[in-house]
């Protein structure tokens, strides 16, 4: 529990009313009652300020006289209310060590912990804090950043680096080797090694069932304060810019660059060797085929429309080209 004072000690913010109020967390504004802490961080919700039965508020700074309960003033509330929650809602604390059935071959901190059934190959290079749970697979040669937490079974192929303060959640696998097949004249494949790495920065959180192919030649690389969301797929040869974010089932071709603090919506897709500018944001669901040059919010999907509606439009879109032949036709008759 803390006071509004308290908080406001350590995150900022002015406290209007009872500073001495306790919450206990957060909640929404629908959702609070006694002793949470609510807030309010879409002007188009004010109205439900009325009924809220929150102890306290979190508001912007437009909204400080919107209501008389006991608040905190902030210029981002969202901001604002994510911190507060970090508070409530610490880390799992875990009692440093090495689990009696984890194998380890090689030397772990003794402020690490490494839990039942995780593994660390010879070469690897685990820093201090790090958590490795269970069933994990650290392979040689890997590099750990200190604070950085694995949940059960992640796979780190030999020689991938990740930084420090990281998550990782269940299921992810970094450096796996990448798509990379030559085809002879008789249609048979051949494999080419991928002698590249996977390079994360610190501060980086990968969702579950995540996957990062390990480089073909040059290393994949992830950018600082990446934050990638569940089941996505990003290919060899990838590089990521700093703090971008990735929401869930996107699909990353290899060789593609894409620059920082870029947003990419779920279930959107890139092909392989593009380059996309920092600071773009891609709709979901949409496939990008050319490099973005420059900032800005690129969409290319339709909505969801009936089926006969769709098959009709379809038909028209098919005979697109004739019907802007017959256009420009009438244009140059109506010209003459």
């Amino acid at each position: 529990m803390f006071r509004l004072d308290e908080l406001a000690e350590r995150l900022g913010g002015e406290v209007i009313g009872d500073g001495a109020i306790t919450v206990r967390r957060v909640a929404t504004l629908e959702q609070a009652g006694d002793g949470d802490l609510a807030f309010l961080a879409n002007p188009k919700y004010q109205a439900r300020l009325r009924d809220c039965r929150a102890s306290a508020i979190i508001v912007g700074l437009g909204a400080r006289n919107l209501t008389d309960r006991p608040r905190i003033v902030t210029g981002d509330p969202y901001v604002y209310f994510a911190r507060v929650a970090q508070l409530f809602s610490p880390p799992e604390a875990f009692a440093p060590g090495v689990h009696p059935s984890a194998i380890v071959a090689a030397p772990v901190p003794s402020s690490a912990t490494i839990l039942a059934g995780a593994s660390v190959e010879a070469g690897a290079h685990i820093g201090e804090d790090v958590v490795i749970g269970p069933g994990c697979r650290i392979g040689r040669g890997v590099r750990i950043g200190a604070g950085t937490r694995l949940n059960a079974n992640v796979t780190i192929y030999h020689d991938c680096e990740i930084g420090r303060d990281g998550i990782v959640h269940s299921g992810v696998v970094i450096g796996a080797d990448g798509f990379g097949f030559a085809r002879e004249r008789d249609g048979n494949w051949v494999k080419i090694p991928q002698t590249g790495r996977v390079v994360i920065g610190d501060e980086v959180e990968i969702g579950a069932n995540t996957t990062i192919d390990r480089g073909a030649l040059d290393d994949t690389v992830i950018g600082d304060g990446v934050k990638l969301d569940n089941q996505i797929q990003i290919g060899h040869n990838v590089r990521i810019g700093a703090r971008t974010a990735i929401a869930g089932c996107v699909g990353i071709a290899g060789s593609t660059t894409i620059g920082a603090r870029c947003m990419i919506g779920g279930q959107a897709g890139v092909i392989g060797h593009l380059e996309i500018a920092d600071d773009v944001v891609v709709s979901a669901g949409t496939l990008v085929t050319k490099s973005i040059r420059k900032p800005g919010v690129y969409t290319a999907n339709l909505p969801v429309q009936a089926h006969a509606d769709w098959v009709k439009n379809f038909a028209h879109l098919r005979h697109l080209d004739a019907l802007a032949d017959r256009i420009r036709a009438l244009e140059e008759r109506i010209s003459q």
